[in-house]
């Protein structure tokens, strides 16, 4: 006798709308994406879109809510910080569809900017805290490694640029870690 619950029908409602917001986010961005259009891609009516989210901007969060998981990087070798945080961020970028759905929403909406902005300063910030003491540098070099990545992500899943998108992961790890490690280790110098 199998004891595992049946998924509730309201459970597979729920996925199917994430799933097609997913999508539609991350094709057209959080301005172009309409209720409408998503409750279409689900195959659903809009009321039961609005009914489970609310309203966009709900469904924006629950799409675009992710975990970057970012390794301890206090743990790894200094010499492999940078390359460890890209072959990372490579591997959560082609996992999930949800960090590209805030990228390009970001872009061109304050609200889904804002988003971003907290997924880094609960989960980016803390990480890099934990290689400088200095809370004001910490900030800093959080922001700039965020950079970094964030660029590498417009280039490769957004803008699509060929010779990034050509290039192999081992490749980009090869050659994009040492950028990132040089923000980690270049420390503000007094002014004369």
């Amino acid at each position: 006798m199998n004891s595992a619950p049946r998924p509730r029908r309201s459970d597979a409602t729920r996925a199917a709308i994430l799933n097609a917001a997913r999508e539609r986010f991350a094709a057209d961005g959080y301005d172009r994406t309409t209720i409408r259009a998503v409750a279409a891609d689900a195959r659903i009516d809009p009321a039961m879109v609005m009914r489970y989210f609310g309203s966009k901007q709900r469904l924006f969060a629950a799409a675009a809510d992710f975990d970057l998981r970012i390794p301890a990087i206090a743990d790894l070798p200094p010499d492999q910080v940078g390359s460890g945080l890209v072959a990372h961020f490579l591997d959560r970028w082609e996992d999930s569809d949800s960090l590209q759905v805030m990228l390009r929403s970001a872009a061109t909406n304050e609200a889904a900017a804002e988003h971003a902005r907290r997924i880094f300063a609960e989960q980016v910030a803390p990480a890099v805290a934990a290689l400088e003491p200095d809370p004001a540098e910490a900030a800093a070099l959080a922001a700039l490694v965020a950079a970094q990545l964030i660029g590498l992500a417009m280039c490769r899943y957004v803008l699509r640029l060929p010779p990034v998108v050509a290039m192999g992961r081992e490749e980009l790890v090869a050659r994009y870690g040492p950028l990132v490690e040089a923000v980690l280790t270049v420390r503000q110098t007094e002014p004369r």
